[in-house]
């Protein structure tokens, strides 16, 4: 099986291809390569296959880095969490902290 490395750092498998229809939407709309178009593609998609357990830890690791206080956190993971492309469930802070810390 080949894999695919994606700009996100992420590995997807070749077997998971993409719909052809929008690689080819992708592909006319922007003048990308077919194979371009494809790699853009599947980099967006599994990008957006993040569970919201992966996106709240990814996203607390991260605001960790920066100095950001966990009630600062939670607060701001509570509000990017209703603007997310893949609709998640109304968490709480509570909530929230369960996902990171378990």
């Amino acid at each position: 099986m080949n894999l695919i490395s994606l700009h996100s750092g992420r590995v997807m498998s070749e077997a998971a291809d993409p719909s052809e229809d929008l690689v080819d939407q992708v592909s006319r709309t922007t003048g990308l390569t077919p194979d371009d178009a494809r790699r853009v593609v599947a980099d967006v998609l599994a990008y957006f296959t993040e569970t919201t357990e992966q996106y709240v830890r990814r996203r607390h690791r991260e605001l960790q880095t920066y100095g950001a206080r966990n009630d600062e956190i939670f607060a701001r993971l509570g509000s990017e969490l209703r603007h997310w492309p893949v609709r998640s469930p109304e968490l709480s802070a509570r909530q929230l902290r369960r996902i990171v810390y378990g």
